[in-house]
């Protein structure tokens, strides 16, 4: 057999078999193994690395697109020494994903700017790299779709799909103002993940500060909900300051002086 033949060959058995991956890649890596000199196991276990690692990235790639992030945040982007409030060994420690195998959940609670949402992106991404399912939603989106789903007959469906999850990312709770029947379906959300699967909120409220803001009116009801985000998990609190505002304040006394 020819080159051409052999390459043509490859190439037809590489789409019959959906391997897109060694299909683009096994000339390069042909020239590579001869120029290695590697043996044929070397050459096959390179075509299969090759293909695997593919797919691995495609998986991660689905899942973070059905997670639903607003938008890309890494915890390599963080900035921990503008904010001293966050320990960045637990944070690390966190990105292992050894709390949502656990079934453990998370509260990062701090002021606007503080790095809340950033920290529960990057979090929920890694969780999706590693084979994760995660799901990302605001609160307010959150208790829209489930009084919609109430009405609509829908309820038990709704929270069973939001149930299934691995990890269930929350942001913004607490900016809100729940009448009570909005705040009762909320609490069916945690109260089906119990001990089960992985909740992780961010909020701007302590959640003592909860029942002030009128997030939850009903005292007893803060206090399930707060029972069911809070036990063996993690809380962060990410303080009062916003090194976002004091960045854009940087930047701006950066350029007057330049100026």
């Amino acid at each position: 057999m020819t080159e051409q033949a052999a390459d043509a060959a490859i190439d037809t058995a590489c789409r019959l078999l959906r391997l897109p991956s060694i299909r683009n890649e096994f000339k390069e890596i042909a020239d590579r193994v001869i120029k290695d000199q590697m043996t044929y196991r070397g050459f096959l276990a390179e075509l299969l690395m090759t293909e695997y690692d593919d797919r691995a990235r495609r998986r991660s790639e689905r899942r973070i697109k059905a997670a639903g992030f607003p938008r890309e945040k890494s915890l390599r982007a963080f900035d921990f020494d503008a904010n001293p409030n966050i320990d960045a060994a637990t944070v690390h420690t966190l990105a292992s994903c050894e709390w949502i195998k656990k079934s453990q959940p998370l509260c990062l609670i701090g002021d606007s700017g503080t790095g809340k949402s950033h920290m529960l992106i990057a979090l929920g991404i890694e969780a999706a790299m590693k084979g994760y399912r995660v799901r990302y939603t605001l609160a307010t989106k959150l208790v829209n779709e489930l009084v919609e789903a109430a009405d609509e007959k829908q309820l038990n469906k709704t929270i069973a799909r939001y149930g299934r999850v691995d990890l269930l990312c929350i942001d913004e709770l607490g900016y809100m103002e729940l009448d009570r029947h909005g705040a009762e379906l909320l609490f069916q959300v945690p109260t089906e993940r119990e001990e089960k699967h992985s909740v992780a909120i961010a909020s701007n409220e302590s959640f003592g500060g909860w029942t002030k803001t009128k997030t939850f009116t009903d005292p007893r009801l803060c206090a399930a909900i707060v029972d069911r985000l809070t036990f063996n998990g993690t809380i962060i609190e990410t303080g009062t300051d916003s090194y976002r505002l004091a960045s854009t304040r940087a930047r701006v006394e950066a350029s007057a002086m330049a100026s």
